[in-house]
């Protein structure tokens, strides 16, 4: 089950995972045609996928979302939480409503998911988890802070999981650098910020796709935080 899974970087992972023949349940929340696009090009190809919504910025419908993607394709085994929000807020501007928002969406609703997903996954098949983090959580952007504190939240929660579900649930998360512009941002503002990587480029998501199928499929990573930032930490 990939959570915003029809749009952006969450499309890209959905691909991957049924390329390698990966059954994918596709969340969306207002991307009903591109999901149903994505669930075609899936099928087309010679796979399997279904989609369903439900609305996870209220975090009590996470439990919600297991059912319909096990009515779908049966208890799912994987779990790649990358739903977000990115909203523009700073310290001295924030509101507690505006950050209760982000951190239901991008941080309570993730830890529910986890919760839900590791209350079915049958013992003696095992799962895995990857949650999708940012690598500015160590040096954090100015003007998103509700978000910097969902994703710092975010890395405490994979390592936290990692422990408590290990050894039948590995838990590891990706965390992004310059993969691709903001959604409201052009290609052009993602390669001024790549100009300043040590590689010089943007990543682009199926670079974040090709890791998240990694950790899933070793087996002996657990609690490892993966940076995807063209060296973006170095610098």
């Amino acid at each position: 089950m990939v959570t915003g899974g029809a749009v952006r970087i969450g499309r890209a992972i959905s691909l991957e995972l049924a390329s390698r023949g990966v059954s994918v349940f596709v969340h969306y929340s207002r991307s009903a045609s591109p999901a149903e696009s994505l669930r075609q090009e899936i099928v087309d190809g010679g796979g399997v996928a279904a989609i369903g919504s439900v609305n996870l910025s209220n975090p009590g419908d996470a439990s919600g979302l297991i059912r319909v993607a096990a009515e779908a394709l049966g208890s799912p085994t994987i779990l790649v939480n990358s739903a977000s929000g990115f909203p523009s807020d700073t310290i001295t501007d924030v509101t507690l409503e505006g950050f209760r928002d982000t951190q239901d969406l991008t941080l309570a609703t993730p830890l529910m998911l986890t919760q839900a997903f590791a209350d079915q996954v049958p013992d003696e098949l095992g799962g895995a988890i990857v949650n999708v983090t940012d690598v500015k959580t160590t040096r954090p952007y100015r003007k998103h802070v509700s978000y910097m504190l969902a994703k710092g939240g975010i890395d405490t929660l994979t390592r936290a999981a990692a422990l408590a579900l290990a050894p039948n649930i590995r838990v590891n998360a990706v965390a992004l650098g310059v993969v691709l512009p903001p959604a409201n941002e052009d290609d052009e503002y993602a390669r001024r910020l790549a100009d300043d990587l040590p590689l010089r480029r943007i990543g682009g998501p199926q670079v974040v796709a090709d890791t998240v199928a990694f950790l899933l499929e070793n087996d002996f990573i657990t609690g490892e935080i993966i940076r995807v930032d063209g060296g973006g930490h170095l610098v």
